[in-house]
């Protein structure tokens, strides 16, 4: 383990992993796809996520008829694990190998425990994806990296979750979207919002209409790639209100990205900040507050105060 990794807030530039991030989310989309064909459909999508855990990520269990599995990475020990209801256990290590047999390799170990799945094998929300199992393309993995990137995701969820306990109406858990390969938490005004206008790659836009069916403030994390190329975290409002852009938001290193169409704080000033966590906070609390009074959501009667461990709300 290097030294990077035992940081509190490690150093995770992307440039250094690239290759070794889209592997890694082509491979959590095979496993949350797995998710996808065996869970019932719940509202805005929240049933396809993964987990941050305290060794990495995971499906939490999953139906297969009378028993139920489990899918989660480990970056700690660098294996993924697969445990059913009746005991059963099979363990892949986590190496430089391409999609295409990581995923063959998954299948054969399900089939061993006696897990019958079948899945759409085209990754989503990419511009050029390559079916799985004909991807040999990606085949990198930089272990390091990972328990870095592993680490940040703990410390993100972690802050997430505290910001969370401050919203008394209606609001998605802390988790991990594998198709865009960020880490997300929303609030909910409660208001239908207008039909989202679809056009994601590779994802129906009936999908993308029913995720975004009310009003939303959400804030997440992502490792890099695309319009920002290094690790942010994000806040954005659907539908947007007028002057959303404009607002004054804190820490004074967030910023509105025109190209993205929300705020975006890099995590090196998270991590470089003298209270990281306060930083962040204040990153979440500012962009939801302006999503909220710009489109008028009725504030005294979504919100309370940051909950205390062992302290019930008043009634």
């Amino acid at each position: 383990m290097s030294a990077g990794a035992g940081a509190q807030w490690p150093e995770l530039p992307y440039a250094a992993w690239r290759a070794s991030a889209e592997t890694l989310q082509l491979w959590t989309q095979i496993v949350g796809k797995i998710r996808l064909s065996k869970t019932p459909w719940l509202n805005h999508s929240w049933h396809v996520a993964l987990y941050v855990t305290a060794r990495g990520l995971t499906t939490s269990p999953i139906p297969a008829g009378a028993r139920s599995f489990e899918i989660a990475f480990d970056f700690i020990d660098h294996v993924l694990r697969i445990d059913t209801s009746d005991g059963a256990r099979r363990q892949l290590p986590l190496r430089p190998q391409s999609v295409a047999s990581f995923y063959a390799e998954l299948l054969v170990a399900l089939a061993e425990l006696g897990v019958d799945v079948e899945i759409d094998d085209v990754p989503n929300e990419l511009a050029e994806p390559i079916r799985f199992g004909a991807d040999h393309s990606h085949a990198s993995d930089d272990a390091d990296a990972v328990l870095r990137y592993g680490q940040v995701l703990r410390q993100a969820d972690r802050v997430f979750k505290q910001f969370r306990t401050a919203f008394l109406g209606k609001a998605s858990p802390v988790h991990f979207f594998w198709g865009s390969f960020d880490l997300a938490v929303t609030r909910i005004s409660g208001r239908s919002a207008p039909a989202h206008p679809g056009g994601v790659p590779h994802l129906a836009d009936a999908v993308a209409r029913e995720a975004y069916s009310h009003e939303v403030s959400s804030a997440g994390f992502w490792p890099g790639g695309g319009a920002i190329d290094y690790p942010a975290f994000y806040s954005y409002a659907y539908p947007a209100p007028d002057g959303f852009a404009a607002a004054r938001v804190k820490p004074d290193a967030a910023f509105f990205s025109k190209d993205l169409g929300e705020f975006i704080l890099p995590y090196d000033a998270v991590r470089t900040a003298a209270d990281p966590d306060a930083a962040l906070l204040d990153f979440l609390q500012s962009t939801y507050e302006a999503a909220a009074d710009l489109a008028k959501w009725d504030r005294a009667g979504l919100e309370c105060a940051i909950g205390q461990p062992g302290m019930p709300r008043n009634s």
